[in-house]
């Protein structure tokens, strides 16, 4: 194996939680979460060659694996609509099993799918815990807009959630 396809499979080795997380608030359905994964993967992998490290890997990630989720998303051939029963068959790895906190997952993931492409990507950053100056480099916006953007973001899922 080539050093260069070495280095990058340990990068995505070392991040792919990143790529799992986007792909679930993403897709509601395992097989689309698993194409989107897959998807993201291979655009990280073609843009590989252009990365600089001017910035960390991991935001050259976000920006890339945001901008495919977004793509795919709005592809008509790849739509997936949400059920009931997205995530029934979702477990958690963790020692000890909590219904309850995986119950609220389980909603606050089925509300953040009704978000736009947009919001998913700024409740992803606030989950993520980012702060505002890194939101806006990632997202080309000022730190003001991205305040706006946000509060609007969290005020649209405390409301689905609020009427569910």
């Amino acid at each position: 194996m080539a050093p260069l396809e070495q280095e990058f499979l340990n990068k995505i080795t070392k991040h792919k939680g990143i790529i799992f997380k986007i792909s679930k608030m993403y897709m509601s359905e395992k097989e689309d979460r698993d194409d989107l994964f897959q998807e993201i993967t291979y655009q990280l992998w073609k843009a590989y060659p252009s990365f600089r490290g001017h910035s960390e890997f991991s935001t050259w990630l976000y920006r890339i694996a945001l901008n495919t989720a977004i793509i795919f998303l709005k592809s008509e051939k790849r739509r997936s609509f949400i059920t009931n029963n997205d995530f029934s068959n979702y477990i958690i790895a963790q020692e000890e099993y909590d219904y309850h906190k995986e119950e609220r997952l389980a909603k606050m993931y089925k509300a953040i799918h009704q978000l736009n492409p947009i919001d998913k990507a700024f409740i992803f950053y606030y989950l993520e815990d980012f702060s505002g100056k890194e939101i806006a480099e990632q997202m080309g916006i000022s730190e003001g807009n991205v305040r706006v953007k946000m509060n609007r973001a969290k005020n649209k899922l405390k409301d689905i959630l609020g009427s569910n």
